[in-house]
């Protein structure tokens, strides 16, 4: 899952813009904001409202990699991101590319059967 937060210009994402990029509940959220405060401190406007910024969209991104798809706990995650935040954040980008190329050649794989 790529997040292209480069083509919108905003400067805060409401809770239910960002649960809609990573494709989570709006509650797992805000457990993981509970789980890495220091990470994920999203500005609070009136109302209570989270106001998430793109560092913190990233954060989450590289926890969501890291729990969702290498399957480590939340306390295995934390460590992680104590001890190699760079690795993890470009192994993270490079499985995005990834999973970016699969798309592009199934499509190319599905035009080239429609063809024949």
């Amino acid at each position: 899952m790529v997040l292209n937060l480069d083509k919108d210009l905003k400067r805060y994402y409401a809770i239910g813009e960002v649960a809609d990029m990573l494709k989570v509940n709006e509650s797992l959220l805000r457990y993981w904001e509970k789980e890495f405060p220091t990470m994920i401190s999203p500005k609070k406007a009136g109302g209570n409202v989270r106001q998430y910024r793109r560092e913190d969209i990233e954060n989450i991104r590289l926890i969501y990699h890291l729990v969702k798809e290498c399957g480590m706990t939340l306390e295995g995650a934390r460590k992680r991101l104590k001890t190699n935040r760079e690795a993890t954040a470009r192994t993270a980008e490079i499985v995005d590319r990834l999973k970016n190329i699969k798309v592009e050649l199934e499509s190319m794989r599905r035009e080239l059967d429609y063809l024949t």
